[in-house]
């Protein structure tokens, strides 16, 4: 287990401040959250690659406290966005390199690299040099070599990041997979809400140095703690609490699920845009004076014609107070 204990640093006028964070044992958490949120920086400390302020905090795995020693005895494998591998080396010598550094025994180190290459599946390519593979398979080596001295803690900052927005689609569920048979502690950090929920066992949403929400993905996705985290999360129909007054809630903020809203049956609601999407289509409505977002399947409704449309009010998800970036009045 990780367990981080009253982590704080300070850059020019930003703060990260963790008082408290722990990840299980072969747990894959998501570190999710826009730029400038501390994520990276959170890496960093746990890498022992930015010293933290003073006092210092408890950096513990599995009792051991990381905090005063170097990079290089922390036990950590971390891979970056730009992968950092050796041009010059196969892929099977990029494995081997931190091997031979750290004078592993020949047979051992032979026999580490050939695991490698059958976890990650990357036998075939194991003479080729990083220009000649491809970037899911540029990935896998990066993986694969920061697995290879037999971390305790696997950090990966935005690991497919340098990717096109289909490759790294492509590579969810081979990534997780591939984390999975690893059973490494892992921390992943990502900008992308679909990617973090993709990989990730639980996800810690960061916002301005702070840790807001931690929780698995399908719990953080439908009951966000404020309207900031599900605006982020992607909901689109959220209500200030003098909107959610004038609906018969609560007067405080809350969030209209997608479930809530079912065409077809219901009060008449004027379509005002239309977009195609391919597997789903969005529609902006207006109903009772407010803007709504529903999304689901095929709809042949365009832009000025009225449909029906039911909302179920007693869906709707309270919210913590804050600033409402959501829905519209009129």
């Amino acid at each position: 287990m990780l367990r981080l204990e009253h982590l704080r640093k300070t850059l020019a006028s930003f703060t990260l401040e963790v008082p408290l964070l722990e990840v299980g044992d072969g747990e894959i958490l998501g570190l999710l959250g826009p730029s400038g949120s501390g994520k990276t920086t959170l890496l960093r400390l746990i890498a022992g690659l930015e010293p933290p302020d003073s006092p210092p905090p408890r950096m513990l795995l599995d009792g051991v406290d990381l905090t005063p020693l170097p990079p290089e005895r922390r036990g950590i494998g971390m891979v970056f966005q730009d992968y950092a591998l050796f041009p010059h080396l196969n892929v099977r010598d990029n494995l081997a390199f931190g091997l031979r550094e750290a004078r592993w025994e020949p047979t051992r180190l032979q026999k580490r690299v050939d695991e490698l290459l059958e976890l990650t599946r990357l036998g075939p390519q194991a003479h080729k040099r990083p220009e000649a593979l491809s970037g899911g398979e540029r990935q896998r080596v990066a993986l694969a070599r920061a697995l290879a001295n037999l971390p305790g803690v696997l950090l990966l900052d935005e690991p497919l990041g340098a990717l096109d927005r289909e490759l790294r689609e492509g590579l969810w569920l081979e990534l997780r997979g591939l984390l999975r048979r690893a059973g490494v502690l892992t921390l992943v950090v990502t900008h992308d809400q679909p990617e973090a929920f993709a990989l990730a066992d639980r996800v810690a949403l960061l916002r301005a140095g702070r840790v807001v929400q931690i929780d698995t993905p399908e719990r953080l996705y439908n009951h966000p703690k404020d309207s900031w985290a599900a605006a982020f999360l992607g909901h689109k129909n959220l209500l200030s609490p003098e909107q959610s007054r004038l609906l018969g809630l609560s007067e405080r903020p809350h969030l209209l699920p997608n479930r809530a809203l079912h065409l077809g049956a219901g009060e008449p609601a004027t379509v005002r845009e239309r977009l195609f999407l391919g597997a789903r289509t969005v529609l902006s409505l207006e109903w009772r004076g407010f803007s709504l977002y529903w999304e689901g399947d095929e709809s042949q409704a365009q832009p000025g014609q009225t449909v029906s449309l039911r909302v179920e009010l007693q869906q709707a998800v309270a919210l913590e107070a804050g600033p409402i970036p959501g829905v519209g009045r009129g």
